[in-house]
């Protein structure tokens, strides 16, 4: 496929996206604009871009298919609020950054758009993103994996990038006992109490679970995630077992409450596996 030959799948795309730029010029125009949104800068912006991405995330997980367009409208509109203030300090603007991305993945994808094979797809994606970390200045390894990211994704990308030269495990079940070797570490400093210590001890075992999770396979976000689902969604029917007989959650005792737990588990089987858990495949994945 050439770019000339790229397909249209979205007639009305250029159309609505004018729009939302232009609205978001008018939000931010500095005479009738709205002042809340004349007073971000990039810094302000940032909390909100993270809180929009795991709202995506949220309602795929869901399959909230009604929910999702809504949630990437609000991704887009971050995307658009950064590109419309630095266009106002001549940095670069929304065309610069939907170019860029164009071109990246064209230049990324010979094998589709160009003559390049199939076969060498892993090879060429490492090469480029190679390229753009040397061209950044970060070297090494581990070069370039944003600090910023969610400390169990970045984990799993740290040991990723570490695999690719040799460093990783054999086999899963060789992780599952270093996970072990780190909780008998972190018991062994319970009485002492030492809070750095046991800093230092319980971010080696969850560094070791989000290792163990990529080379299951799994993405260790959404497999807390939806253990953070499961609990509350058994927590809620516990307590409102309780409750109809006449009694707050603070008033059972722990017998009660583990017993109200139990039959709360036997109601709630787990359900299926939910795809979103896994890890896109390489080469997308090793970013």
């Amino acid at each position: 496929m050439t770019q000339n030959a790229l397909p249209d799948r979205h007639p009305d795309a250029a159309a609505a996206l004018t729009r939302l730029l232009s609205v978001m010029a008018a939000l931010r125009d500095p005479v009738t604009g709205c002042p809340w949104d004349q007073a971000q800068d990039f810094d302000s912006i940032v909390p909100y871009t993270i809180e929009e991405a795991y709202e995506v995330a949220d309602a795929i997980a869901r399959r909230d298919w009604a929910q999702i367009p809504d949630e990437l409208g609000d991704l887009l509109f971050q995307v658009v609020y950064y590109a419309d203030m630095a266009a106002d300090q001549g940095r670069f603007d929304f065309a610069t950054v939907a170019r860029g991305i164009a071109d990246k993945m064209i230049r990324r994808h010979p094998h589709v758009f160009g003559d390049g094979s199939a076969e060498d797809v892993r090879g060429v994606w490492e090469a480029g993103k190679a390229a753009e970390r040397a061209a950044r200045a970060e070297t090494g390894t581990l070069g370039g994996i944003p600090v910023g990211l969610p400390a169990l994704t970045r984990a799993a990308k740290l040991c990723a990038r570490a695999a690719r030269v040799g460093f990783d495990w054999a086999h899963p079940a060789l992780v599952i006992d270093k996970v072990g070797e780190e909780l008998a570490e972190l018991r062994d400093e319970l009485d002492a109490a030492d809070r750095a210590r046991l800093q230092d001890e319980l971010g080696d075992v969850l560094f070791t679970v989000a290792n163990l999770a990529r080379t299951l396979g799994l993405d260790p976000e959404a497999c807390l995630r939806h253990a953070n689902a499961k609990f509350q969604r058994r927590f809620e029917t516990m307590e409102r077992a309780i409750e109809s007989e006449g009694r707050s959650l603070g008033e059972a005792d722990p017998a009660e409450m583990e017993a109200a737990w139990q039959r709360a588990k036997r109601q709630d089987p787990a359900p299926p596996a939910n795809a979103a858990a896994r890890t896109a495949p390489d080469p997308p994945a090793a970013a």
